[in-house]
């Protein structure tokens, strides 16, 4: 009887093993890798996603809106949503801090997650306090995503920006740029409909305003 009961001790052992394993094993593991951290900051008491307040239609381009906030109702949330019109340059506007003067730190950040639609590519700018204006900013391509909501991880290295000849080379290193990053600013030059539901940045909580 007793050899009985020591058996079945171990059998539950050895299940509960193997629960735990499949828990936690690789697979578990590799798919938190694979997305981008969920957000525990909170959101702002006005409209915000991943507390950052100021999403802005800069006027440049034609565009729906035209100028303003692009910051809608989704759902118990918010999503920004934008529509480049024409084949011209347009452009789109995230302020890191909530304000203009504000500036940011980026040089110990490995990147962003960003949870985006796109009907076409576009390219995504980081531009520094002390060049913020031009098109001559240090860029990468945030690639169509066929109208499907998906998340993508931009890495902060310099070898993943680059600079467009017609718009610029920058006067600038890109390491500099991460030292006083004020905005992501999402560039096109195509008609495009863009929705953007978040945007977390390694290392950085932004302040709510």
């Amino acid at each position: 009887m007793r050899a009985r009961s020591v058996a079945f001790t171990q059998t539950l052992v050895t299940l509960a093993s193997v629960l735990a394993f499949s828990l936690t094993g690789p697979a578990a593991v590799a798919g938190a890798a694979g997305r981008a951290p969920s957000s525990h900051h909170g959101e702002c008491a006005t409209p915000s996603i991943d507390r950052l307040q100021q999403w802005l239609a800069s006027g440049e381009g034609t565009t729906v809106p035209a100028t303003g906030s692009l910051l809608v109702p989704a759902g118990n949330r918010y999503a920004a949503k934008v529509t480049f019109l024409n084949a011209e340059w347009h452009v789109a506007v995230v302020w890191l801090g909530n304000q203009f003067e504000a500036q940011e730190d980026f040089t110990r950040s490995r990147g962003f997650w960003l949870t985006y639609r796109a009907a076409d590519d576009l390219y995504v700018q980081l531009r520094p306090a002390s060049h913020w204006s031009g098109g001559d900013k240090w860029l990468t391509r945030v690639p169509s995503t066929g109208g499907k909501l998906v998340t993508k991880f931009f890495s902060f290295s310099p070898g993943a920006w680059t600079s467009l000849p017609e718009l610029g080379t920058p006067p600038y290193s890109f390491a500099s740029a991460l030292t006083e990053a004020r905005g992501l600013v999402f560039v096109g030059k195509t008609p495009n409909r863009l929705e953007f539901r978040g945007l977390r940045i390694d290392g950085y909580r932004p302040p709510c305003l």
